[in-house]
């Protein structure tokens, strides 16, 4: 099989949008006017946060900000210091940052950060801890929503509800790993709906 035949490729994946589990998109608009803008998206790896921090930007240029995006990842936890400089000195009242992945500071760091870019109209920020920030939102996930995702993915070719329940757990509700997973167990397989009692064999799933 391609890769691109692949119901659960990269690409595709990266086209589902982040699903608020209990909250409405207007009622998180209106928390976050509460908050003035300056909040954490807090949750565990693979929990959303970065699709749901992409999602806000159309969200916040309705409002009239300009998004301004900061990242930091664990392969890349620091910034070239000319390069912050600059970001930071550039910034106004219309701009909102949105930082990924702010609890890879260090504390001094983000305190300066925290500090200067209070000349912004707002920063918005990813962390896997509360306590940077006002919480937001703590994006959570279940097998349900593994489900549901795996079932937009996939389409007709339905997903036996023990192998969903399996890869949650397997994973310790990251859903990126999980659906990483199921792009490798049907690369191996032309259906994971084809042979299930082999899946949950191969698996030890059970039956």
């Amino acid at each position: 099989m391609k890769a691109r035949d692949n119901p659960f490729s990269a690409d595709r994946v990266l086209r589902i949008r982040y699903c608020p589990l209990g909250i409405t998109w207007p009622e998180l608009l209106e928390r976050l006017k509460a908050l003035e803008y300056r909040a954490a998206v807090v949750g565990p790896h693979g929990s959303g946060k970065t699709t749901l921090l992409e999602d806000l930007e159309p969200h916040l240029r309705a409002l009239g900000f300009t998004p301004a995006r900061l990242r930091l990842t664990e392969e890349e936890n620091s910034f070239p210091p000319d390069a912050l400089r600059r970001f930071i000195t550039e910034l106004n009242m219309r701009d909102v940052v949105l930082f990924d992945g702010a609890d890879l500071m260090r504390p001094r760091s983000w305190a300066r950060l925290k500090r200067k870019t209070s000349r912004a109209g707002g920063l918005i920020i990813t962390s896997h801890r509360p306590g940077l920030l006002p919480t937001l939102i703590e994006c959570r996930t279940t097998p349900q929503l593994l489900g549901y995702i795996a079932a937009q993915l996939a389409g007709a070719d339905a997903l036996p509800s023990d192998l969903i329940f399996h890869l949650f757990d397997k994973h310790n509700g990251n859903l990126r790993e999980a659906l990483r997973h199921l792009y490798d167990l049907w690369a191996q397989r032309r259906s994971c709906a084809q042979n299930v009692s082999k899946v949950i064999k191969d698996y030890h799933l059970p039956a």
